[in-house]
């Protein structure tokens, strides 16, 4: 039965949700962890550097600014390597290590990785216990994110107690298969089915862009907890909402004005980050993402924004956006 302390954590999103993005979500309250973008693992032993680059977190006690652990993930498909891997990242300073099971990238999948290891239980399995293996005895905790399978679910199940076997401490389910990529609807109602068969936490991750999914989520799959990816770009204040939702209380209500802001800070703290072409490249597939949550207003800022090239003609766009949702609308008599 579901309590009234559901956790909310926030997704790892390759070459979207990086440091500052996290630290901007986070700081908006109500996430209980963060995962990093995937840390490539291949025959290298990698440099604790290339760890730090993807999480400088660990330099601050793996915690975003605002006090959110900050868990470090990798993705790579043998198990000596990612074992050897999972060692340095904890001397760079992780503190929990988190497996990547269902990357659907073509190049990723290509080279064996990813989703692609679900068409391999037994795989999943000799890759996990050597990561568990490796850093348990550290005293740092392995846990993994899949989705329901490769190109079908048949193996969900397999490969769920594969990772429970292997040791690792909780589960995350995107309910689609990678063959399904990213289109509706999520499949909750598998979720369910791990669920029970399982021992260890599982969340649910996939569909969940309002509080109303939220609930229908918790009904279909008996999962309270939950993993928010392009629903925390879309609206970083659902976890509040969630957490409130579970206490029968009241939250705040998500305001766009409140979002474009978000995006102005975040273009004002990547500038010494990144490039300019990445920046206006980021803020695109930002506003792109903002439309399942925010219908056609997004979806005109985004046409308005797809073809801008420079950084000031995207900070004009988004302060004339911001300035428009802000103007009070009159009503006719």
């Amino acid at each position: 039965m579901p309590s009234n302390k559901p956790r909310v954590a926030l997704a790892p999103m390759e070459g979207v949700l990086e440091e500052t993005a996290r630290h901007l979500i986070t700081q908006q309250g109500g996430w209980d962890f963060c995962v990093t973008e995937f840390v490539r693992v291949s025959h290298e032993r990698l440099p604790p550097k290339v760890f730090h680059r993807i999480c400088p977190e660990l330099k601050q006690a793996c915690l975003t600014p605002s006090g959110v652990p900050v868990h470090l993930q990798l993705l790579g498909s043998d198990p000596e390597s990612m074992a050897v891997n999972a060692q340095v990242a904890v001397q760079a300073g992780a503190q929990v290590v988190d497996l990547n099971f269902g990357c659907p990238a073509k190049i990723v999948n290509r080279h064996g990785g990813g989703a692609r290891l679900l068409t391999e239980p037994d795989r999943v399995q000799a890759i996990t216990a050597a990561v568990v293996e490796a850093v348990q005895p550290l005293g740092i905790p392995v846990t993994a994110k899949m989705r329901l399978g490769y190109e079908d679910a048949s193996l969900a199940l397999d490969n769920a107690l594969a990772l429970q076997a292997a040791g690792i401490s909780q589960l995350v389910v995107h309910a689609r298969t990678k063959t399904q990529g990213y289109k509706p609807p999520a499949h909750w109602e598998r979720i369910a089915e791990l669920a029970e068969a399982l021992t260890i936490p599982v969340f649910a991750n996939g569909e969940i862009w309002t509080l109303e999914d939220y609930r229908r989520c918790v009904a279909v799959s008996g999962v309270q907890d939950v993993m928010l990816g392009r629903t925390a770009l879309a609206d970083p204040w659902l976890a509040v909402q969630i957490k409130a939702d579970a206490q029968g209380l009241e939250s705040r209500t998500s305001r766009l004005p409140d979002l474009i802001g978000l995006m102005l800070q975040w273009m004002a703290m990547g500038g010494q980050l990144y490039t300019e072409r990445v920046r206006v490249m980021r803020i695109k597939q930002w506003l792109l993402m903002l439309v399942p949550r925010w219908g056609e207003e997004a979806r005109r800022s985004f046409e308005a924004c797809k073809r801008l090239q420079t950084e000031s003609e995207v900070i004009q766009l988004l302060q004339e956006a911001l300035d428009a949702a802000s103007r009070p609308r009159l009503h006719a008599l």
